[in-house]
């Protein structure tokens, strides 16, 4: 298939892709207009064989598709440039692909990612690398739970795999992208610029000491990130690259837990992702990808088994039975909070130690702490990837928005994560559909407070309070604080496989916050849950918004039949419709209707 893009002829696959109007792939995705446009020049390829001619016609198809695949691609991840372009991404590499012919693309990639105006924190794994080098000199590598003890051999070990690592990062970030054919849109200086790396002592550290009888020796945690300057290193255009090994206050080089500094610097820095890059997928009981967690729900998975995994236990000491009581989990038959079911009443800004939860007033370090695992259970994989989950939990709760857990081995997985809609990894979100559910009886008051100034100006419909009541169960809200903050209604018309989009509204002051995206992002997945394939809309005031949304006007004939009757043509509505494309997030959704 992949010689379509490349190769100047048609293989086997390739034809019997086309003749068989299949749109996807192994290795390639197509959109409608592309398949449509591969079958004509397909059926001209085949007109022209029959008449004599050469392969050069089999050249010009596959260029063809070439070319509308890179248009196709490049608009889809359009948005993503804009969303992503100043933000600050803390990645882990983790060790295992530190050590694999993996980490090349992977920091191919970041370089690209780079020049698109995102800000980049690394921070590389070294326990395998330091681990083998231990045994080639005839030492023995010692965990502690999640600690490594750092005698003197492992300390010399460390300090080596570090600076090797840091060399090897720099040198593979130098060469900047290929020129080859650049030279035809003009010189330019900046072709030749290779991408700054900065490094330096931004890790200050403390020693662990002796813990229930075991000293750790020059085992470190994580005392304080140095956010100012790695902020200047980020806003001179450089990639930071922050080491395990820490600085203490008397002057020694401390080895830390990486995963601890990685979770640290992105709390300090109040990074919008952190990304572990880890050498596996995160899978359910079944073996398939869990694509998306909510905090909540991340935070019950690990909760569950706590007792199997030490780094599970750290976690819940780390969150206190109270905050997890005002998380909304009620009952004990162990099931996940629905999306619509109690839901997150506050934001937390918890401030921790090293995993374990401290007080504010005692004196103690704010809420730069980190979240260590690894050590003897991450050898193990006693537990798949529980111990990524209860970091990207814990990093969340921290005021971290999105964790992205992201199987190193996939070629181009940053790219397909970040560039794609529903992404190829594991994310961990603390924002998503915060707040959103089905509305309640007890929420029409609330609901007819924000939609009467849209009535008034003539924006929506009047609906009578007996009417919202008898509409209730299609109506979607947004609470805040026991607040009703924005709301908007889904009526589905199951036997057209189509739903109408009615009476969105947001409280004006909650407007450009992202509240009315939230509430039709919400709606699109439910409509989709549902197994309807397109949504409508009747509007007279609000069509740009909808339009930059992917609505396009239509006629009323594409509305339902049922829905028709009852338009008051008076108004004078225009109509928008928008296909739905297959959701494949792997966000759940309540689908009942009462």
């Amino acid at each position: 298939m992949a010689a379509l893009c490349g190769n100047s002829i048609w293989t086997p696959q390739a034809r019997n892709c086309f003749q068989q109007g299949i749109t996807s792939s192994n290795s390639l995705k197509f959109l409608p207009f592309q398949v449509n446009r591969c079958k004509r020049l397909w059926s001209r390829s085949l007109k022209c064989r029959v008449l004599g001619e050469t392969d050069d016609v089999g050249f010009e198809v596959s260029n063809a598709i070439k070319d509308d695949l890179f248009v196709g691609f490049f608009r889809e991840a359009w948005p993503y440039f804009l969303a992503h372009r100043g933000s600050t991404f803390v990645v882990l590499i983790s060790a295992e692909i530190v050590d694999s012919r993996h980490l090349d693309h992977l920091l191919m990639d970041i370089s690209l990612l780079h020049g698109l105006g995102i800000k980049f924190v690394l921070v590389p794994g070294t326990h395998v690398q330091i681990d083998r080098l231990l045994t080639e000199r005839g030492s023995e590598a010692k965990y502690v739970g999640r600690y490594r003890i750092t005698d003197p051999d492992s300390l010399e070990a460390a300090m080596d795999t570090s600076g090797r690592t840091r060399l090897m990062i720099e040198a593979k970030l130098s060469p900047g992208p290929s020129l080859t054919g650049v030279r035809r849109h003009g010189d330019n200086s900046r072709w030749h610029d290779s991408v700054g790396v900065a490094s330096g002592n931004f890790l200050s550290a403390k020693k662990r000491g002796v813990v229930e009888g075991i000293d750790y020796a020059s085992t470190g945690e994580v005392k304080k990130i140095d956010v100012s300057r790695i902020r200047e290193r980020l806003d001179q255009d450089s990639i930071v690259l922050l080491s395990n090994l820490g600085y203490s206050s008397s002057g020694e080089v401390l080895n830390c837990n990486t995963y601890e500094v990685a979770t640290a610097c992105a709390l300090a820095l109040g990074a919008e992702k952190l990304i572990c890059i880890i050498d596996g997928p995160i899978l359910d009981e079944s073996s398939r990808l869990i694509r998306f967690l909510t905090l909540q729900d991340a935070d019950m998975l690990v909760r569950r088994r706590a007792e199997q995994s030490e780094t599970a236990a750290n976690y819940v000491k780390a969150v206190s039975q109270e905050d997890f009581n005002r998380l909304g989990y009620h009952g004990s038959n162990g099931s996940l909070p629905s999306q619509n079911g109690d839901v997150y009443r506050q934001r937390y800004n918890p401030t921790f130690q090293n995993g374990i939860g401290f007080d504010n007033g005692n004196g103690l370090w704010s809420s730069e702490q980190g979240f260590a695992i690894g050590g003897q259970e991450k050898l193990s994989r006693s537990n798949g990837y529980l111990s990524e989950l209860a970091a990207a939990a814990f990093v969340c709760r921290g005021g971290v928005q999105r964790v992205h857990l992201l199987d190193g081995t996939i070629g181009g997985v940053l790219l397909k994560e970040l560039f794609q809609r529903d992404g190829v990894g594991t994310m961990v979100a603390s924002d998503l559909y915060e707040g959103a559910r089905m509305a309640r009886v007890s929420d029409v008051p609330g609901i007819k407070q924000l939609l009467q100034p849209l009535e008034e100006s003539g924006t929506l419909i009047r609906r009578t309070e007996e009417e919202l009541v008898k509409a209730l169960h299609s109506f979607i809200i947004v609470e805040r604080e026991g607040h009703i903050i924005a709301c908007a209604a889904l009526f589905p018309y199951f036997e057209e496989k189509c739903g109408e989009v009615a009476a969105i509204a947001v409280s004006p002051d909650c407007r450009g916050q992202g509240q009315g995206d939230k509430l039709l992002d919400y709606i699109e997945k439910k409509a989709s849950s549902l197994g309807l394939q397109m949504l409508f809309l009747l509007t007279t005031r609000t069509a740009d918004w909808f339009v930059r949304r992917g609505f396009s006007e239509c006629s009323i004939d594409h509305i339902p039949e049922e829905r028709r009757k009852k338009i008051n043509l008076a108004r004078r509505s225009k109509y928008y419709m928008k296909k739905l494309l297959p959701d494949k997030s792997g966000i759940r959704i309540d689908c009942t209707f009462a």
